[in-house]
C-alpha cells in the first residue's frame, strides 16, 4: 500500500461521513442550545435550535429568516458537536444569514463593514505597501473611534498588525532544499501571508526538515470570513479559484496541508458544503487532500516517518482548541504532536470558544459579547497558567484574541516544533532557552 493510500485509508476512519443536511433530524432536545456559548451570555441570540431547525420549518423557498437574531450566531459548531442526531445547525443558520444578506434584510451600513472585515487578504494587497503607516493609524485612537462610528468595527477589536514582508516574498528567496525526497504543498492563508508570515516560515522549516520540497502555488483567500457574513456568491468565487489552482496537485497525489485550521476546514468541507460543491469531482477531491498542519504530521508519525529529533522544552503551556480545529472531527492532534518534545507540558483549557469566531468579535455590536464567551478561557490562561507568558493556539483570530484580552503571547504549535527541532524560530519563543 502506497503512502498516500495509507493516509487516505487513516482520513477515512477519522473524519466521519456527516450526516444528510435535514432539519428534520431535530427532536427539539436542545441540548444545542444548553451547550451554546452564544446564547449563554446574550439574549440577542434565542440558541441554536431556534434559529436553526425550527426557524427552518417556517421558511419556504425565496423567504428570508424569520428575524435577524440569526446573525448573532458566530458559527463556532458547538451546535453540530453535541447534536445528538447529528444535524448540521451550524449550516441551516449560515444558509439562513445568507438569505438575510440577498433579500436585503441587512443595511447598507453593515452590509458595507461586514464585506470589510471578511476581505483579508484585499485589506492586506492595500496595506501592504504603507504597511508601516497603516499600523500606526490602526494604533490611533482616534482612528479607531472614527471606525466604530463610520463602519461599527469596534475600537478595541484585536485587529492583527500588517507585516512588512509578505510570506510569499521571504518564500520567493528562500533556497530550496537538495536532498528533498517527497512533495507537499502548503496552503498560506491570508494570515500568514500579509499579518504572521513567521507562522509560514516556521512551517516551512519543519516540512523541510522531513525531507519534502514544500511548493506555495498561487491560492487565494479561502473565502471563509465571507461565508461567515453571508456573501456566499463571492465566497464561491474565491473557492473555485483554489480549486482551479490546487486540484492538479490532489491529482497527483501531492497533500495539501494549512497551518490555518479555519482555512484547512473551509477547504475540507466549509464552502463545499454550503456553496453546494460536494459532488464536484475537483472540489471534492481537494478536501480528500487537504490536511491540518498537525493531523497531516501525525499521521507521518503514525507512518513511522515523522522526524523525531526533538530537543527539550522545558514550558509548561496552556493550549486552547479553536472551535474550527474541533470542527474537523479528527481528535486533538496538535496535543499529541506536542507531547512528543520533550520536557514540554501542553495543559488543554477544555474551553468551548475564544469568542472571537473570526470576524465576528471585531463588530461594534457583538464585541461585548465576544469578550464574554471567551471568559472561561481568559480565566484559564490568567489562573491556571498564569505563570507562563506564552499560550499556543491553532487559530490565527483566536491567537489575536487571547493576547488582546490576556496580554499572553499566544504562539502556532508549529513554532514550538520548529524550537524543538533547533530551527529559527522569531517573536515570543526566540526568547526562550
Amino acid at each position: 500500500m502506497t503512502s498516500t493510500s495509507l493516509r487516505r485509508n487513516i482520513l477515512n476512519k477519522i473524519r466521519p461521513a456527516l450526516p444528510e443536511f435535514t432539519l428534520d433530524q431535530c427532536i427539539k432536545c436542545n441540548i444545542c442550545t444548553t451547550a451554546c456559548p452564544v446564547s449563554a451570555v446574550t439574549d440577542l441570540f434565542p440558541g441554536p435550535k431556534y434559529e436553526g431547525p425550527q426557524a427552518a420549518r417556517f421558511r419556504t423557498r425565496g423567504q428570508t429568516s424569520p428575524d435577524r437574531s440569526v446573525d448573532y450566531c458566530s458559527g463556532c459548531r458547538v451546535c453540530n458537536m453535541v447534536c445528538p442526531n447529528g444535524v448540521k445547525i451550524a449550516e441551516l443558520n449560515a444558509r439562513a444569514r445568507a438569505a438575510c444578506v440577498e433579500g436585503g434584510n441587512i443595511s447598507r451600513l453593515l452590509r458595507l463593514r461586514n464585506n470589510l472585515v471578511a476581505r483579508p487578504e484585499l485589506l492586506g494587497k492595500l496595506a501592504h505597501p504603507i504597511s508601516p503607516l497603516a499600523n500606526i493609524a490602526l494604533n490611533l485612537k482616534p482612528v479607531r473611534w472614527l471606525a466604530e462610528f463610520a463602519l461599527g468595527i469596534h475600537r478595541s477589536a484585536p485587529l492583527p498588525s500588517f507585516a512588512t514582508q509578505s510570506f510569499t516574498a521571504w518564500y520567493r528567496r528562500h533556497p530550496k532544499p537538495a536532498d528533498a525526497h517527497r512533495k507537499i504543498v502548503y496552503f498560506h492563508g491570508c494570515a500568514t501571508q500579509y499579518y504572521e508570515p513567521h507562522i509560514g516560515r516556521a512551517a516551512i522549516r519543519v516540512l523541510e526538515a522531513n525531507g519534502f520540497e514544500v511548493i506555495v502555488p498561487p491560492q487565494n483567500c479561502c473565502g471563509l470570513p465571507l461565508l461567515s457574513n453571508g456573501e456566499f456568491t463571492a465566497a464561491r468565487r474565491y473557492h473555485q479559484n483554489n480549486v482551479r489552482n490546487l486540484v492538479a496537485y490532489a491529482r497527483q497525489g501531492i497533500p495539501i496541508v494549512g497551518t490555518s485550521t479555519s482555512c484547512t476546514l473551509t477547504l475540507k468541507e466549509e464552502a463545499p458544503v454550503l456553496l453546494g460543491m460536494e459532488d464536484d469531482a475537483d472540489s471534492r477531491l481537494l478536501a480528500e487532500n487537504t490536511f491540518d498542519f498537525n493531523e497531516y504530521l501525525m499521521l507521518l508519525y503514525d507512518e513511522g516517518t515523522l522526524n523525531l529529533d526533538l530537543k527539550p522544552i522545558p514550558l509548561s503551556l496552556g493550549y486552547h482548541i479553536p472551535c474550527q480545529y474541533r470542527a474537523h472531527r479528527i481528535g486533538a492532534p496538535g496535543i499529541r504532536l506536542l507531547n512528543l518534545i520533550p520536557e514540554l507540558t501542553i495543559i488543554d483549557s477544555h474551553a468551548d470558544c475564544c469568542g472571537i469566531a473570526g470576524t465576528y468579535g471585531f463588530k461594534q455590536e457583538k464585541y461585548a459579547i465576544s469578550m464574554d464567551v471567551g471568559r472561561k478561557l481568559f480565566d484559564f490562561i490568567s489562573n491556571e497558567v498564569g505563570n507562563s507568558s506564552v499560550v499556543t493556539c491553532d487559530s490565527e483570530t483566536c491567537r489575536w484574541q487571547i493576547t488582546h484580552a490576556t496580554g499572553k503571547h499566544t504562539v502556532h504549535p508549529v513554532e514550538l516544533l520548529a524550537k524543538s527541532y533547533g530551527l529559527p524560530v522569531e517573536g515570543a519563543l526566540s526568547d526562550i532557552s
